[in-house]
């Protein structure tokens, strides 16, 4: 089992949550969209969340303001969040709006609630779990979906809920963060979605 919890750390890097989060809401609301659409939707996601962060930060190892994809410095951390805060931004205005894709729309707004909150937490030299402020955010979206679409999912929900317990155990066994990181990332991440939950449930 400690060989295989690293690997969640990976896996369910914050990077790759935007995208999951947003398989999930299309393939839930498969009927509401078209091939081509879902498609479009999925890769500006996937471009805007993972590839261009992706080369800012092999832009920022270049020039020494980062040491690995883990991000573990308070230092350094500043940099990446803020450009993380304005790439959402330009995300929910451009593209997963309000109009066309409420539920998605609402979710990317409590991420960049929980970006906030994280990055002013970093100006008092508190850190928090970014892993768990994502995993938190997509497990609370994810309930609040299946509410509000009306679908049965149990056993997902379920994995969710494990899968939270899973990586706070990875983030402890790679001596990433302490307990009360992880809890501090664990409210960051649930209360903005659970917040703006009450707006489209």
């Amino acid at each position: 089992m400690k060989k295989i919890l690293p690997s969640l750390s990976y896996i369910f890097h914050p990077l790759f949550i935007p995208a999951m989060a947003t398989l999930f809401y299309l393939f839930f609301n498969s009927a509401s969209f078209i091939s081509q659409e879902k498609i479009y939707v999925f890769l500006q996601v996937v471009i805007v969340t993972i590839l261009i962060p992706v080369v800012v930060f092999l832009l920022l190892r270049a020039t020494g303001n980062v040491d690995t994809i883990m991000i573990a410095k308070i230092s350094q951390r500043k940099i990446p969040l803020i450009i993380h805060s304005f790439l959402i931004i330009l995300l929910v205005r451009k593209s997963i709006t309000l109009e066309r894709y409420p539920e998605l729309h609402f979710f990317f707004l409590g991420g960049l609630m929980s970006t906030l909150l994280a990055l002013i937490l970093l100006f008092g030299n508190i850190k928090a779990s970014l892993h768990m402020i994502a995993i938190s955010s997509l497990t609370i979206f994810i309930i609040g979906l299946s509410m509000h679409l009306g679908i049965q999912i149990p056993f997902t929900i379920v994995l969710l809920i494990l899968l939270n317990g899973f990586v706070a155990s990875s983030r402890l066994e790679m001596k990433a963060h302490t307990n009360k990181e992880l809890i501090i990332g664990f409210v960051l991440g649930v209360i903005p979605q659970l917040l703006l939950l009450f707006l489209w449930l």
